[in-house]
This record gives C-alpha cells, sequence and structure tokens, in this order.
C-alpha cells in the first residue's frame, strides 16, 4: 500500500514523496492507521521491517494536529544509546517538512550533556528518546513535568527486559498520566511481555509479522570448527570475498571483548580496515567508529551484541557470528543487520563442538535446516554435527 492510502498529515505526506517513500511495509500498512486512530497496540515483528517508521510516522502526524507547546508530548524508550540515536536521526529525516522537535537522552556522555538533558525535559520539546537508565537517573528530580505526555512508545521492549529494566519500564508509566496512548513494539512475545503489556496498555490492538524469522533475503549458512581455527578461517572467507566482489561493509560479531579485539587485531595486520566496538569504550568512541564505518572509512566492524539491535547501516553485505548465540532468537537479530530493506546478504556462523545444540535450537525456531560449508582443504577437521550423548554413570 502507499503511503498517501495511510490517512497520514498532507505536509508529511509530501515530505515523504520528496524523499521517494512511495510504498509502505507491511508492518507499517498495518500500524500506521492504529495508531492513527489513537488505540493501544502490540506490535510484534522481526528486525529490519521497517518497525521505527511504523510508529514515529503516525506519531508526528498527529503532533502536527496539535497546538504547539514547549511540552514533551512523546516519550520513546529504546534499550540502547546507538538504537536511541538512530531513532532521534530517523524522526530529524521526517520531521522537516513538520514543526516537530526531538531529542535524544542516553547515558554515557560528560557533565555538560547531561545538563542540556535536563533542559530538553525542562523547557519541552515534542518528542524525547531515551534509554530507560538515563530517564530514571532524570526522574529522581522533580524538574520533569511528566503531565503533558500523551504517547509512549517502547521500542524493542523483549530486549529491555532481557536487559533488567522491567520495574524501570513500570515506574516511568506509572508517573505518566493515564490518559495517554501507548504502543509496544518488539521483536519477539514472550510471556515477560505479554506480562509487561497487561500492566501498562489498555485494550490494545495486536500485530504479528513473521516473528522470529530472518529476512528472506539472507544467505544463511555455517562452519562446523574448533576454537583454535576461527580467526584463521575468518581471514579465509573474507579473503576469498575479496576476490570475487569489493565488501563495504562487513560486520562480525563475538561474544566477549577479548575476542572482539584479537579479531581486530588480526584483520589491521592482514591488510583489512577493521575497528572495533564493545561497552569498553567511551561514547565519542563510538560515534566516531560508526560514523567511519558508515563512510567505508573502515569496512569490517567487529562487536560485541551491543549492535545486534542497535545499528542500522544500509549496505551491509556480510554478517559473521563468531560463535553461536547463546539465544536462539539474538541470532535472528544479529543476522537481521543485513539484508534491511529488501537488500540481500549474507550471515556465516561459526560452530564448535559445545554450540552443536544451541545451533539446532536456532534451525528448530526459524524452521529451516541452515547448509554446513566445508572448511578449506588446508584446515583440521572440524567437528561432526550431531549431538555429545552425555555418559551414564552406572552404581557399582
Amino acid at each position: 500500500m502507499k503511503f498517501d492510502k495511510l490517512g497520514l498529515n498532507n505536509q508529511l505526506e509530501s515530505g515523504l514523496d520528496m524523499m521517494g517513500f512511495e510504498k509502505a511495509t507491511p508492518i507499517q500498512e498495518k500500524a500506521i492507521p492504529i495508531i492513527l486512530q489513537g488505540k493501544d497496540l502490540i506490535a510484534c515483528a522481526q528486525t529490519g521491517t521497517g518497525k521505527t517508521a511504523a510508529f514515529v510516522l503516525p506519531i508526528l502526524s498527529l503532533l502536527s494536529e496539535k497546538k504547539q507547546e514547549n511540552k514533551v508530548k512523546a516519550l520513546i524508550i529504546a534499550p540502547t544509546r546507538e538504537l536511541a540515536k538512530q531513532i532521534d536521526m530517523q524522526i530529524e529525516g521526517f520531521s522537516y517538512y513538520t514543526n516537530s522537535s526531538s531529542y535524544p537522552i542516553y547515558g554515557g556522555g560528560t557533565g555538560p550533556e547531561f545538563e542540556n538533558q535536563k533542559q530538553a525535559l525542562i523547557k519541552g520539546t515534542d518528542i524525547i528518546i531515551c534509554t530507560p537508565g538515563r530517564l530514571m537517573a532524570h526522574l529522581k528530580f522533580n524538574y520533569f513535568d511528566t503531565n503533558s505526555i500523551d504517547y509512549l512508545i517502547l521500542d524493542e521492549a523483549d530486549r529491555m527486559l532481557d536487559m533488567g529494566f522491567y520495574d524501570d519500564i513500570i515506574t516511568i508509566a506509572n508517573k505518566l498520566p493515564k490518559k495517554r496512548q501507548t504502543l509496544l513494539f518488539s521483536a519477539t512475545m514472550p510471556l515477560k511481555i505479554r506480562k509487561l503489556a497487561q500492566n501498562i496498555l489498555i485494550n490494545p490492538e495486536n500485530i504479528s509479522l513473521a516473528i522470529s524469522k530472518p529476512a528472506s533475503g539472507i544467505k544463511q549458512s555455517a562452519y562446523l570448527t574448533h576454537d583454535e581455527q576461527k580467526i584463521k578461517l575468518i581471514k579465509s572467507i573474507l579473503q576469498k570475498q575479496k576476490k570475487e566482489k569489493a565488501l563495504s561493509h562487513v560486520l562480525i560479531f563475538a561474544s566477549s571483548i577479548k575476542s572482539v579485539k584479537e579479531i581486530k587485531k588480526m584483520l589491521n595486520r592482514s591488510g583489512f580496515k577493521a575497528s572495533d566496538m564493545h561497552s569498553g569504550l567511551d561514547q565519542d568512541q563510538r560515534e566516531e567508529t560508526i560514523r567511519d564505518f558508515k563512510n567505508k572509512k573502515i569496512n569490517i566492524l567487529v562487536a560485541t551484541d551491543i549492535l545486534s539491535r542497535g545499528i542500522d547501516i544500509k549496505g551491509i553485505e556480510l554478517v559473521i557470528n563468531y560463535e553461536v548465540p547463546h539465544d536462539a532468537e539474538d541470532y535472528v537479530h544479529r543476522i537481521g543487520r543485513t539484508a534491511r530493506a529488501d537488500n540481500t546478504g549474507e550471515a556465516i556462523t561459526f560452530i564448535n563442538s559445545k554450540q552443536i545444540r544451541n545451533f539446532k535450537d536456532i534451525e528448530k525456531l526459524i524452521e529451516n535446516t541452515i547448509p554446513k560449508s566445508p572448511l578449506p582443504d588446508y584446515f583440521k577437521k572440524g567437528p561432526k554435527y550431531e549431538l555429545i550423548k552425555k555418559k551414564k554413570w552406572r552404581k557399582r
């Protein structure tokens, strides 16, 4: 369906047309009319389906119909600073054709940044995009008047609960007006999300699209390999890919900061332009790294799961999982960094003997058997793709 059929404000429609946005994605097509009707909403859709615009566009449309006031009208809560910044950037682009303003609030900055955030809350901006922890820090003081808030949006709600923010979200919701519109967006819908929804939403509409399934444009494969072979295998894959085509953006996920640093060091020694992203970096370093990655000053970014839901860069051609994610759903989020917005991409996962069960869980979740690629001829033979049977001990 085209955007001009969804009932958005005329200014916003004209802006979308000038920006080249013509056809809505399925989640946008279903969510936008419900939000414009003022109903609460629970929306479950996989990563990379355009769900940020699914709530940003109707909120901007609704705000454009309201009287302009120097008060916060909409509160968007996201799990990480990266995602909060990403949402703010999208709002900045779309709101160019409206009178709405926004301000991101997240931790990791300096004293002056906290003061700037405080002023945004006091003086008012239409939309605040924030992380739960940072907003709670501001709410400890009494300068943020929440009575003007008409819209509460929770993005990546499942991720926030995984990070332990359930109580914070309930506390924040209780400080807002009871008469408000609440929207909950999540990639998965476990029991704890339903419990949260029952506590903060009123008679919500429900949308569920392609739960926990990778985008169809992702070519998935895996290697069965021993841990000591993994770094050499990354080098082999990238060298082969380099011969076949020029790769602009490669994202490598590893579970530990130690592994991230080792991989980056090896890649730089081998002549690749690589950098790292993890919780040990300060905010300025993270921003510089993301900027260099977007501008192709570096082609390879090695990261912990800090980026699995918080990065939206067009054209990531390859995602490599250095090891199998512990949770099957995290696999979907990791590989969802490629093949976004109907593009194609590739995802490769390394499996050691202890991670076979986890990978079988992933295949069960996505209802697909992922092809296992043979190791290069000069590599030691990898483990077999079969579960290790536990030994049974008999009493003597």
